[in-house]
């Protein structure tokens, strides 16, 4: 059996080691740790492996807080205390960094974490009905594999719905079509004014129509289990509360003053706490001020822009979901920002020169995108309509690499600073704030 000694992570949380001039990525290995591994696929330049036996162990290693881990593909960082993984998620960002853009930011922000368990406000749960087994799966998909992991509990949910998920599989077991139910979307959020009282709506996507019985026993479940039960016959703008009623949640961020109203399939952050100290930094190093034009581009339903319109600044916000900007529109009205902040509806994949340069001069600049990330809009900032501060929020290290070479080695800014947020503590997903700025 080969041995290795492992030098660091890469961005799927596996342990990086050298071996005969190669790279081997070995999964559930951590820096410094000697270990023994298995070899599950070998390419020219490098080995893809997992650990059989470790025979020196790290002083970060702990006992995975999951009796599911190593099967279940929803976390890969169990094993490594949850102290030490944000700072690991800042290495793979400087990583990315250094590797794809031969660059280094000036500052390297401090980490920002929330609570590491209990924390996803959202969770898309598979499900499967598996004849071998004589009974219905619910949970998260194995890792390398398309099958359902069998989950009776999960620690990065919330406790009362972790608790919830043998009796969802026993639900979905008594429907007339439990095979033709590929999916259970949970998502949290509030209710009512003020402070909002806290809701859970579970969102079945079903594939062919529920007889009366089923509809009945849906409706039983979720007087039971304290939830709102949804049901999306089709894509993710059919989904539609079972016994009618409010369609609409709602997340607050306090600091802000700002409530945002969205629906179960509208994109939101997983983790609401995380969350709140992104829109904090973002806007800090932004700094928007009354009197400047502020562009806040893949603004979704205005999660960054409200936050920013309220420091006083003038505020545009682009997206390329129709749905998306009539939610954000709305959401400024009702928290009195629409004279500051306004939306359009556009492909930000397409921007152009003359497309950027047609929304207007910005003082400052926000990109939120996906994880493709903005290289099109980077490549449109002309000398003539370029922003002098640009703040960066990315769920990817290395399209936000890519296009911070674009912004210093092209549109002359400089890289000021980048951090990381722990939006999904125990899973290797980096998300990360970037600041750059035209000297």
């Amino acid at each position: 059996m080969p041995t290795a000694v492992i030098e660091s992570l890469d961005h799927e949380g596996r342990g990086i080691a050298r071996v005969g001039g190669k790279a081997v990525f070995i999964e559930g290995a951590l820096p410094r740790e000697a270990v023994e591994y298995e070899t599950l696929r070998v390419r020219p330049t490098y080995e893809q492996a997992r650990v059989v036996r470790i025979l020196r162990e790290s002083g970060l290693r702990v006992v995975p807080h999951c009796p599911h881990f190593g099967v279940c593909g929803g976390c890969s960082s169990l094993h490594l205390d949850p102290t030490a993984q944000a700072a690991v998620k800042q290495r793979v960002m400087e990583d990315a960094f250094w590797h794809i853009a031969r660059l280094r930011p000036e500052i390297i922000y401090p980490a920002m974490s929330g609570q590491a368990w209990g924390y996803r406000q959202r969770a898309r749960l598979g499900v499967r009905k598996v004849p071998t087994r004589g009974r219905v799966l619910v949970g998260f998909h194995e890792k390398r594999s398309s099958y359902i992991a069998d989950l009776s509990s999960c620690p990065v949910l919330p406790p009362h719905v972790s608790a919830m998920l043998p009796r969802l599989r026993v639900l979905v077991e008594g429907l007339s079509i439990a095979n033709r139910v590929p999916q259970v979307e949970m998502v949290m959020g509030e209710r009512g004014s003020g402070l909002g009282e806290p809701v859970t709506v579970l969102v079945f996507r079903h594939l062919l129509p529920f007889s009366d019985a089923d509809l009945k026993r849906l409706l039983a479940f979720g007087e039971m289990a304290r939830v709102d039960v949804w049901l999306q016959p089709g894509q993710p703008d059919t989904a539609h509360p079972l016994a009618g009623g409010e369609g609409e949640l709602f997340y607050s961020l306090p600091e802000f003053d700002v409530r945002l109203a969205f629906r179960p399939g509208d994109f939101t952050q997983v983790n609401v706490h995380t969350n709140r100290l992104l829109v904090r930094r973002a806007v800090q190093l932004l700094d928007p001020c009354a009197g400047e034009r502020v562009g806040d581009l893949f603004c979704g339903l205005g999660n960054f822009t409200l936050p920013i319109a309220r420091r006083g600044a003038a505020v545009v916000g682009v997206e390329g979901s129709a749905a998306m900007v009539a939610r954000a529109t709305k959401n400024a009205r009702a928290n009195g920002l629409d004279t500051l902040a306004v939306f359009y509806v556009a492909d930000l994949f397409e921007t152009t020169g003359d497309s950027f340069a047609a929304l207007g001069p910005f003082d400052k600049l926000l990109l939120d995108p996906p994880r493709e990330g903005a290289i099109a809009v980077v490549k449109a900032i002309e000398p003539h309509n370029s922003p002098r501060r640009i703040v960066y929020v990315s769920c990817n290290p290395a399209t936000l690499a890519r296009d911070a070479a674009v912004l210093v080695r092209e549109k002359g800014y400089v890289l000021r600073g980048a951090g990381v947020a722990d939006m999904f503590p125990h899973t290797s997903h980096v998300e990360s704030v970037a600041l750059f700025e035209r000297p």
